[in-house]
This record gives C-alpha cells, sequence and structure tokens, in this order.
C-alpha cells in the first residue's frame, strides 16, 4: 500500500480511547455484554453480544458525535452551528452533541427517509431539512449547507469519531477476553475500524470479519478489489449500512485490517433480526442484526470458537418490525 494510504489510516491509540471515555460516560453509561443461551445453541458455540441499542439514542452512535464535538470546540472558537447528513442514528448523535455543547444541529435526510427515525432527531432538538434520493445526495447538500451559512459539518467518518466508538470495543475486549472472532457491520467504517483500534492496541489475536448487506456491496467490491468502488444500494431493511460510496480513510483501515467481508442478504438479515428477538428479548435494527446473520452464514466455521456479535442499534420503525416478525 503506498506511504500515503498508510499515513490515513493512523488509528486511534489505547490511550486516546480511554481519554475519550471521559466524554462518553458524561451521557451514558457502559453498555452490557451477556452471553446468551439460546443464541449460543443456535450457533452451536459460546457468543456474547455487546447491546449498543442501550444507549440513550438506542444505538452505538451515542457515543460518536459527543467526543467529535468535545474536540473541535477544544480547537475552534465562534461555531454557531453543525449541520451533517444521516439515515438516522448519526443525527441523533450530532443533536446529541450539539444540545451538550449549546449550538444548533441541522441534520439533512433524504426524502423518504423513516418517519420515526425523524421524529426522534427532533425530539433530541434537531433541525431536519429533507434533500435528495439517497444519503450521498443528502451528504452533498449538507456540505453546500455548511458553506452557505458558516455551519461546521460533521462527517460520518473521522478520527474523533472512531475514538468514541472505540470506547465500546475497549469495554467489550476488555470484559471478555480471548474472542477468537467479531463480526462487524459496515456502515461508513467507523465501527470496524475502531475495533482494529482497541484490538490492535490491546496486541489481541482476535479475527475482524466485516458484514455488508448484499443490496449495499461497495464496502465488499471495495476490499476484494482493494480500492474505492461505488455500488448502488438497494438494501431497505439495513438502512444504517447503505453506503454507496466507501470513505478514503476507512476503506484503508479496513484492508488493513479485516480478514474477510460477509454478504448478507435481506432475508438472511430480517431472519437475523427475527432471532434476535425471539432469543435475546432485544429488538434489533436492520444493521444491529447483520452481524448475527453473517455469523449464521458462518456457522460450521465458528465451532469451538468464543465469539462476538454487536447489536449496533435498535431503531427500526415499528411497521417494519411486526412485518419481519410476521414473515
Amino acid at each position: 500500500m503506498p506511504e500515503e494510504a498508510l499515513a490515513l489510516t493512523a488509528l486511534p491509540t489505547i490511550d486516546e480511547v480511554t481519554a475519550a471515555q471521559e466524554q462518553v460516560y458524561r451521557v451514558m453509561s457502559p453498555t452490557p455484554q451477556i452471553v446468551w443461551p439460546l443464541l449460543c445453541e443456535r450457533l452451536g458455540t459460546e457468543v456474547w453480544v455487546k447491546h449498543e441499542n442501550h444507549t440513550p439514542i438506542g444505538a452505538f452512535k451515542a457515543r460518536t458525535a459527543v467526543v467529535y464535538a468535545a474536540e473541535l470546540f477544544r480547537r475552534e472558537r465562534g461555531i454557531t452551528g453543525l449541520v451533517t447528513a444521516t439515515r438516522g442514528n448519526h443525527g441523533q448523535s450530532v443533536a446529541l452533541a450539539a444540545r451538550r455543547f449549546g449550538v444548533a444541529a441541522h441534520i439533512v435526510v433524504p426524502s423518504g427517509n423513516s418517519p420515526e427515525k425523524n421524529a426522534a432527531m427532533r425530539a433530541q432538538g434537531g433541525h431536519l431539512i429533507e434533500f435528495g434520493d439517497d444519503y450521498q445526495a443528502a451528504k452533498e447538500h449538507a456540505k453546500d449547507l455548511a458553506h452557505e451559512h458558516g455551519w461546521h459539518f460533521v462527517p460520518s467518518y473521522h478520527r474523533d469519531i472512531v475514538k468514541g466508538v472505540a470506547t465500546y470495543w475497549l469495554e467489550f475486549f476488555s470484559a471478555v477476553p480471548n474472542l477468537a472472532v467479531v463480526y462487524v457491520p459496515i456502515g461508513q467504517g467507523s465501527g470496524i475500524c475502531s475495533c482494529a483500534a482497541v484490538r490492535n492496541g490491546l496486541n489481541l489475536k482476535t479475527k475482524i470479519i466485516g458484514v455488508v448487506a448484499e443490496g449495499a456491496p461497495a464496502y465488499a467490491l471495495s476490499f476484494a478489489a482493494g480500492r474505492k468502488i461505488a455500488a448502488p444500494v438497494t438494501t431497505l431493511l439495513a438502512d444504517g449500512m447503505a453506503c454507496r460510496v466507501p470513505d478514503e480513510e476507512s476503506l484503508a483501515g479496513v484492508l488493513q485490517n479485516v480478514d474477510h467481508i460477509v454478504q448478507v442478504s435481506e432475508k438472511e438479515i430480517g431472519e437475523a433480526m427475527k432471532i434476535c428477538f425471539t432469543d435475546t428479548h432485544n429488538v434489533a435494527e436492520g444493521a444491529g442484526a447483520a452481524g448475527l446473520a453473517a455469523a449464521l452464514k458462518e456457522k460450521q466455521a465458528l465451532a469451538g470458537k468464543r465469539a462476538g456479535l454487536v447489536i449496533t442499534g435498535g431503531n427500526v420503525d415499528r411497521d417494519v418490525l411486526a412485518r419481519v416478525l410476521r414473515d
């Protein structure tokens, strides 16, 4: 890999992640990691589940923007507003951080975005703006608004955001020793790169397996090719993984640290959501159940191995969940 690409992948250190915990724990407590007997029985091995659906916004991103904003306001003065693009969880995170630091949050969402996720972002204090047909269009508009109004654009992937996400991996790896393998959903890459940062920082041998939806294969195609490849997004259930264009920096981290990437279908994601509900009594959104879907797909390879899964979020619309459970 070229030297400039290596420079891009300077992941946070354990000391930086530990320092980030101070900001994270001002808005939430550590989340639990639990062994669910029915899930272990189903997968035929010991499985630990990290419950990032148990945060103030129902997703791991409660940890992200608050760390990003703390670093931002330490460096800069005179910022009057934050702006970002999202399908839901990242927007809640930015609104939560903006409220903590006393500035406005402007959230651009694609047209037709989930009404329940929109309501949750508004409840956190976000000002919603609908634009475009997908996340990429919303992101481009958010950047235009930042330039026009002088707001600060908060990206989905940034080293300071990775620091925040990494706090849950530090909790997980510290609480559960000797994890042989972990399955990590990939959206814009903060989750899987933060996993690599903590695994590497603790000198662990845990194998990291990425997970994408078949209807959002950009990272899988890019991983196979060793370079960024854009791909159309058709997934409906896994909107938290609906990436059309990979982030250059996170892709470099994925190429350096991930063993392989599993693609899971809409049917497999829906089945995993149903299993989460029946075996753990937890609600998982599509992206939150994707790791389980991949583990089920690779069940034979897991025999005798201690595995880790993360329910990255539980923000699924009621009618969608009802349909999944019914079908």
